[in-house]
């Protein structure tokens, strides 16, 4: 947003409660990637130092890449400044924005929070049952869990690269697995990135019935490879079906696995068909890959279902919760969200004049949440706002003008 916001003349800052990126180095886990290849997953005017365009890049050299950036754009930004709320003028344009180290005027405010703001743990297992919970937000390593099994709940990117952490560290893992898409990490050599993209899957502008917050189970842990939650199972992991409830230490799963894992599977199928016949169409040369369509058997937690389980019978006595994260926009005290405290708004542009929002799911196209889309939201946003700023300063030539007859 700054750095188009340069390119059109529009003085602006940037408040930052943290550090650049702060999310990126201390609300992830330690061995964390991008699930994106680097010439993928970036800005278009600067590439990643020391990775190769296929490399996925360590959250750390990716909080670096900010900085970096940050740097090259001459962003002006102030690091350490919380926003506590804000609200519009009453009687004359623009907003009051009170932070941790005063108070600022602006013409307009732009929320690029982004949609993980928050994160939702389920009030599903109280305190007293006596297990160490954490959100996924707050999971580093192993070793910070306690001897014994452990529940991961959510098979997104997230639960399904920390349940495979923790089994690769000899812990018993159970994974409960809802509903998700499962692309294939590569496919004919080329990564489902550019898959999306020559497809046009990334420019889609509006999600289909019921598709708005599925959640993708892809990774790019240890070179990247396809998410399989029957090799995890051949491996070792037990797989169980949504987490629904808990009583007296025993918790109930929806006997939904089969047709959840399932689903996933016909996801993976679709976007083969689709590649497939992109590459007869267009007469790519690109290799087979027959072997991307084969299925393992499904395992036993499959074939005879867990319904409900013990924890203490089960040995299990930690749960992490990689259940999502929530909006937050308690500090934005303006008319411009429904009723459910989502944005109003067209492209980023907000119901309340002046009020902009950067950053969220499907904000202009599918890609929109990713760091490139992002970039290209940006710019639209700075194309407007630079818009009614000439329209303003129309009005106050014309002002002056009419007072100096």
């Amino acid at each position: 947003m700054s750095e188009h916001l340069t390119k059109a003349g529009v003085p602006h800052l940037v408040l930052e409660r943290a550090r650049i990126a702060e999310r990126w180095r201390s609300e992830r886990w330690d061995s964390l990637v991008a699930n994106g290849p680097a010439w993928h997953d970036r800005f278009p005017g600067m590439e990643f130092q020391g990775d190769g365009p296929d490399d996925f890049v360590a959250k750390e050299k990716v909080a670096d890449y900010f900085v970096a950036y940050a740097d090259m754009i001459a962003a002006p930004i102030r690091c350490g400044v919380e926003v506590k709320e804000v609200r519009r003028h009453a009687g004359r344009p623009g907003f009051r924005v009170e932070t941790s180290e005063g108070v600022i005027e602006a013409n307009s405010v732009i929320a690029a929070t982004g949609p993980f703001q928050r994160p939702v743990t389920p009030a599903l297992v109280p305190e007293s049952a006596g297990l160490l919970q954490m959100h996924s937000n707050s999971y580093r390593n192993p070793e910070q869990l306690p001897a014994g099994a452990v529940l991961v709940v959510g098979a997104g990117s997230s639960g399904v690269q920390i349940a495979d952490e923790l089994l690769r560290a000899g812990k018993r893992v159970y994974l409960s697995v809802g509903p998700h898409d499962r692309p294939p990490r590569a496919y004919r050599g080329r990564d489902f990135c550019w898959w999306l993209g020559v497809l046009g899957k990334w420019d889609a502008e509006t999600p289909g019935p019921g598709t708005e917050h599925v959640t993708i189970a892809v990774s790019g842990a240890r070179g990247g490879q396809t998410v399989d939650f029957r090799r995890l199972a051949a491996e070792g992991m037990t797989l169980v079906g949504r987490t629904e409830s808990y009583k007296d230490g025993v918790i109930k799963f929806a006997p939904d696995l089969v047709e959840n894992v399932s689903r996933g599977d016909a996801n993976l199928m679709s976007l083969l068909d689709e590649a497939d016949a992109y590459v007869a169409r267009n007469g790519v040369d690109l290799p087979q890959e027959p072997e991307a369509r084969k299925l393992l058997p499904d395992p036993e937690c499959m074939t005879n279902p867990i319904l409900e389980l013990n924890l203490y019978d089960a040995g299990i006595t930690s749960i992490i919760w990689a259940t999502g994260y929530a909006v937050d926009y308690s500090w934005l005290k303006v008319d411009a969200f429904d009723d459910k405290g989502r944005p109003k708004h067209q492209r980023g542009v907000s119901a309340e004049p002046g009020i902009y929002f950067l950053g969220l799911p499907w904000q202009s196209r599918r890609g929109s949440s990713f760091i490139w889309g992002v970039w290209h939201d940006a710019k639209h946003l700075a194309d407007r706002i630079s818009t009614q700023r000439k329209y303003l300063a129309y009005h106050a030539a014309a002002k002056r003008q009419t007072e100096d007859a």
